[in-house]
């Protein structure tokens, strides 16, 4: 999490001149009825700056990249490229060619265990997971351990939903090749201490992922503070489009995988039996990239930039210890997780006697956007004995009022079904 410098002045976040930003807050979604959106932890919303970039694009430079040499395909190509010095720089990288744009964070999870995990594991090796991860940063893992014969364990959580530290210690001791984990639980809100448990991890001969999708759009994430060998994330849950992520990998680690996907530009020479891959960062994407949406990432980074990553998760961390002040005014209803300064900006939770959809039905009657169910996380659900959950997460452009409106809806919820 972000502990600002005693010298650091933050200004609080205007938060209705954000709104302003982005043109879906200001629709209604029954007649009357504004919308109140609580799901950005699934997705966020999209500022006109982001909506306009990539507009822009399609108007005056769309083109393919890497290809020709005609004035468009050299504007698309530096575009392009330009985005990914942008992700490289707001993660922190050491250089853009550690940036490996992909589909989603779940490819880019994807592309380490098919590449880097087929070549350097071997049977009966241990893979060291939590039990708080998303089905992005599981499966994969289960998918490569079926077919190389090696060995899943987890790191429990404790009855707080906070990694338990002293049974890590202990895992560590079978001496595992990686260890992949969520920088910030999608359910719990839980924001694991990375640096420490990547410099155990590292003491253990382990290398480590960082499943990062919820974290690198709500607080400062540097790649090479935290030392961690990969980190996956997207763009769509920090103000830019979807259809893009990247991978981060350590330089030397990505020069020992081999190619992902085959096709073209990630190739320098291809005979009729052979092929000599790109260099990096092209090695892995194969094909036509998302070229406008990379565009609209980097114009997503610019904005947040301009809003500034300490208010922002500052005004997070205050959403969200009103929300849980807010939500344990009502009877009946359990929060998960841990307290608000030890999670990030969303709350997880189940009302006694009625079921998650029919909550998020209801909020969705008022208009407050909700997400219900067991948000790829069902091992999780499964060791909390609960079917599925209600979440409500925010982002810079939440308001009090707005968690005040869920409330009034829960309140419904609670009458309807007394």
């Amino acid at each position: 999490m972000i502990n600002p410098k005693s010298t650091d002045v933050v200004i609080p976040l205007d938060v209705k001149k954000i709104r302003a930003d982005f043109p879906i807050l200001s629709r209604e979604i029954h007649p009357g009825i504004p919308l109140v959106y609580l799901d950005s932890a699934a997705t966020s919303q999209k500022p006109e700056s982001v909506i306009e970039s990539m507009s822009d694009y399609y108007r005056k430079h769309n083109a393919n990249i890497h290809r020709a040499v005609h004035t468009l395909a050299e504007e698309a190509t530096s575009l392009y490229e330009d985005a990914r010095s942008k992700v490289a720089g707001w993660i922190g990288a050491e250089r853009p060619q550690e940036i490996i744009f992909t589909r989603n964070a779940t490819e880019a999870i994807n592309l380490v265990a098919q590449t880097w995990g087929r070549t350097q594991l071997e049977k009966g090796d241990v893979l060291l997971l939590t039990e708080m991860e998303h089905h992005s940063n599981l499966v994969p893992w289960q998918i490569l351990a079926e077919a190389r014969g090696l060995r899943l364990e987890f790191v429990p959580i404790t009855g707080d939903g906070e990694l338990d530290l002293a049974a890590l210690e202990k895992l560590l001791g079978l001496k595992p090749k990686l260890l992949a984990l969520t920088q910030m639980s999608n359910v719990l809100g839980t924001v694991n201490p990375i640096r420490e448990i990547a410099r155990s991890a590292h003491t253990a001969g382990a290398k480590v992922l960082i499943d990062a999708a919820q974290s690198v759009a709500h607080m400062k994430v540097n790649v090479r503070e935290l030392d961690v060998d990969f980190m996956a994330f997207s763009s769509h849950k920090m103000c830019g489009p979807t259809g893009i992520g990247a991978l981060y990998g350590k330089r030397d680690i990505l020069l020992e995988m081999p190619p992902f996907l085959g096709g073209g530009d990630m190739i320098r020479k291809v005979e009729w039996r052979s092929f000599e891959p790109n260099d990096l960062p092209y090695t892995f994407e194969a094909g036509t990239p998302p070229i406008a949406e990379a565009v609209g990432w980097g114009a997503a980074i610019d904005y947040l930039k301009r809003i500034g990553m300490i208010a922002i998760h500052q005004h997070e961390q205050t959403v969200t210890a009103y929300a849980m002040r807010r939500l344990r005014e009502i009877p009946g209803l359990t929060i998960i997780g841990p307290e608000a300064q030890k999670r990030g900006g969303l709350v997880a939770f189940t009302m006694e006697g009625i079921h998650p959809h029919d909550i998020a039905q209801i909020l969705d009657s008022v208009g407050v956007a909700v997400r219900s169910g067991h948000h790829c996380t069902m091992p999780l659900h499964q060791k909390l004995n609960l079917p599925a959950t209600t979440r409500a997460s925010f982002y810079l452009y939440t308001l009090d009022e707005e968690i005040d409106a869920m409330i009034r809806g829960l309140e419904k919820a609670r009458k309807l079904f007394a």
